[in-house]
């Protein structure tokens, strides 16, 4: 089972930036594995954000491209999302996730980044 602790979230203004964190209990798996970002605006369905492959590989939706940029240390177990030129429309709850077996970077859209093994809790993020 891996536990995942999303971090970093909190209110900032239109165009400022935030760096989400996200712990994982473990980052190196038996199977090949998708690290994603994805975000839950109010009323709105979960959409995904940003992914990396295991090898590194990622991959963004459209609204957050060239803002966003997702990375992660596997010495530290930890995946990050830094978030530049924030907008209103970015606010929504942000959530962490592992995907085995699926290969995110090679996806045609974020919704075939599915099904998702493990969620975070999530952090909130809030752009006024």
């Amino acid at each position: 089972h891996v536990q995942l602790v999303e971090s970093g979230g909190g209110s900032v203004q239109d165009g400022g930036s935030l760096s989400l964190s996200c712990a994982a209990s473990e980052s190196t798996y038996d199977r090949g594995y998708c690290m994603a970002w994805f975000r839950q605006a109010s009323g709105k369905e979960r959409e995904g954000v940003a992914a990396v492959d295991d090898d590194d590989s990622p991959m963004y939706g459209d609204s957050v491209k060239g803002r966003f940029t997702i990375s992660k240390d596997n010495t530290k177990n930890t995946l990050f999302l830094q978030m530049n030129s924030l907008k209103p429309e970015d606010t929504a709850m942000y959530y962490c996730a592992v995907l085995f077996d699926v290969f995110c970077s090679g996806a045609s859209t974020v919704d075939d980044w599915a099904p998702v093994d493990y969620w975070g809790q999530g952090t909130q993020v809030t752009v006024s």
